[in-house]
């Protein structure tokens, strides 16, 4: 399956859709510190 022609954006919806996947939305104006025990897989998407 080819993904490099699906937008950021849509990748970011359906990994928010799948079970295991817990979305924090912070705001232009805020900060946010991960701690976390593994595994786990942080990432950080600003669009």
């Amino acid at each position: 399956m080819e993904l490099s022609g699906v937008s950021t954006y849509e990748l970011v919806e359906e990994l928010k859709r799948r079970e295991g996947v817990e979305t924090n939305t912070i705001g232009p104006s805020a900060s946010m510190t991960v701690k976390t025990d593994g595994p786990a897989i942080v990432l950080v998407v600003i669009d």
